[in-house]
């Protein structure tokens, strides 16, 4: 009978032997999904070891970070404090609840959590170690708090040492691009443990924050090699090889590829849960595969539809919609966008540009320019989308409107590229729109003048041998003129434009702006310097023998002064 007792005695410990050693396996594994970006798997893990062990506060935490890093803060504030009843002496989960309040950006509450969790575990160095990495793993990183703590998880783990300490470490170095203190701390957490697959994907980071696309590459290959089923390693080599793409053009389509590949494995191997499908939506808008990205956001829904992510799947929404010429879908989704309230300071300049782009393609041309000029506004970068606008309005002979649109665009980004030809267009727009407005003998102010000559004074300093630029200035400026100047202030422009044409041997190719030239200068000339006025009418015949307004004045010029001053000057 003692036999029996003793053998079910032993045959019990061993069972439980054997589920103590299944439950911390599993959260092992559970870790180990983690960090392997698997989030939907993870939780799932949690959640039973939750059930099977509650009275482990270490399944509360683990499952309470699962849900930070997935954005739910209010299912892990949950986890964190049913944590801190089931197992009063878990520090961690103190700790759990300080991250959370730093992410909604109380850090009052999220030091007096902290302070808990040290006067229940302050000897352990797990406790600072979590407190410095929540200090770090957030959007605005608190680098003076974090390292103190992240000094003592390292001091106060001085016997087996930990690798995520020094992985810690790294990151707060990495984080703030001090790569030569980061790079031996990464080293050290692979001296502990060789195949931290995590270290090596951080390593290969900083290569290409380097800008070392090979030595990027080949240390992320390291760890596909040792762990093909490691999804970040897939992610970080995608986005490797997409930078690496725009800085080689030669082989950036190859590597664009492999880049896309690659991102399209890191999605099968991370469960394909809300979050990773999202990453890889957002990493098609980075490539521009606009086509791919409207058919995996049509079905890319939040769990939760208050989830803040929404209003990023209905922008990435609108934008591949209006990029594959589906305007009125491609506006729907932009007025939601615009539409949501609560997310008004979410907004972008892009959105407005996207917004601008559906409505001119749909020919809501006064609404759309409303929205780019809005674009513009936010981000000077895309003020080439704002000149398309204005040469919209030009080529429709709406001057106008045209001069408007071009004012924005010089002052937006005066180091643009294209400015100097922003400047011809609002000088040419303010220049046709004074000549439509003095149509049929009307006169009105000539405010549009000065605007012309003023644009087109900054193209010829822009473009010195730009011979339209000055054409332009002596035609503005002939309408400028007055009797007291008797029609020399458009000489120099003209005489500047005959010089280039001439320089340049384009003659032939000019004839009629040149004669333009020559018989306008020749009419100033010819009260004063009738010689001069012969020479430019002469040259006037040599390249149109049969020009009247020139055969005219050189008959008046023959027959007397006084009868040249009555030469027309044509405005």
């Amino acid at each position: 009978m003692k036999m029996i007792k003793k053998n079910i005695a032993l045959a019990t410990g061993l069972l439980l032997m054997g589920s103590t050693a299944s439950f911390a396996q599993s959260l092992a594994d559970a870790k180990k999904a983690i960090d392997a970006e698997q989030y939907q798997k993870a939780t799932s893990m949690l959640k039973t070891l939750v059930a099977n062990q509650p009275k482990e506060g270490d399944n509360y935490f683990n499952l309470g970070k699962v849900y930070l890093l997935t954005d739910d803060i209010d299912s892990a504030r949950a986890a964190f404090t049913n944590g801190t009843t089931a197992d009063a002496k878990n520090a961690l989960n103190y700790v759990g609840l300080g991250q959370a309040d730093l992410l909604q950006g109380n850090a009052a509450n999220a030091k007096t959590n902290f302070d808990k969790a040290v006067d229940l575990r302050g000897k352990d160095y797990q406790t600072y170690l979590a407190i410095g990495r929540a200090y770090i793993d957030q959007k605005n990183v608190d680098y003076a708090q974090a390292l103190p703590n992240l000094q003592k998880a390292d001091e106060l783990d001085s016997k087996d040492k930990d690798p995520e300490t020094f992985l810690a470490l790294a990151d707060f170095y990495a984080y703030q691009r001090k790569n030569t203190e980061a790079y031996p701390m990464y080293l050290r957490a692979l001296d502990i443990n060789p195949n931290l697959s995590r270290a090596h994907v951080q390593i290969g980071k900083m290569y290409k924050d380097a800008f070392a696309f090979p030595e990027a590459e080949a240390e992320i290959k390291k760890v596909i090699e040792t762990d093909p089923n490691y999804g970040p390693a897939y992610r970080e080599l995608a986005e490797v090889q997409m930078q690496w793409s725009f800085a080689d053009p030669k082989n950036g389509p190859a590597k664009k590829a492999e880049a896309l590949q690659n991102m399209r494995k890191y999605l099968d191997l991370t469960d394909k849960s809300f979050d990773s499908r999202l990453r890889y939506a957002q990493f098609l808008v980075y490539a521009s595969d606009f086509e791919t990205l409207e058919k995996e956001v049509a079905t890319l829904n939040a769990p939760d539809p208050k989830n803040p992510k929404t209003f990023v799947v209905t922008r990435m929404r609108g934008y591949s919609s209006i990029e594959n010429k589906n305007y009125e879908q491609g506006l729907k989704y932009m007025n939601e966008l615009f539409g949501r309230t609560q997310d008004a300071s979410r907004i972008l300049g892009s959105d407005y540009l996207y917004l601008g782009r559906a409505q001119q393609n749909l020919g809501q041309d006064s609404l759309a320019y409303i929205n780019i000029a809005k674009a513009v506004e936010l981000d000077s970068t895309k003020v080439e989308e704002l000149a398309t606008i204005g040469n919209k309005y030009y080529t429709a002979k709406n001057f106008a409107k045209a001069a408007e649109v071009y004012e924005k665009v010089v002052k937006a980004n005066s180091k643009n590229p294209n400015i100097a030809m922003a400047y011809y267009y609002l000088g040419a727009s303010n220049y046709f729109a004074w000549a439509y407005a003095n149509q049929g003998g009307n006169t009105t102010s000539k405010d549009m003048l000065v605007k012309a000559d003023t644009a087109f004074s900054k193209l010829t300093k822009l473009a010195p041998d730009y011979e339209v630029a000055y054409l332009y200035r002596a035609r503005v400026n002939k309408n400028l003129d007055d009797a007291e100047n008797t029609g020399k202030l458009a000489v120099p422009y003209y005489e500047k434009y005959i010089e280039i044409i001439t320089s340049k041997g384009k003659e032939a190719a000019s004839k009629t702006q040149l004669v333009e030239a020559y018989n306008y200068l020749g009419a100033v000339w010819a009260a004063t310097d009738k010689e001069k006025a012969k020479e430019y009418f002469n040259k006037t015949l040599a390249l149109d023998p049969s020009n009247a307004l020139a055969t005219d004045n050189l008959k008046f010029l023959a027959g007397g002064g006084a009868a040249a001053k009555k030469t027309p000057i044509k405005k």
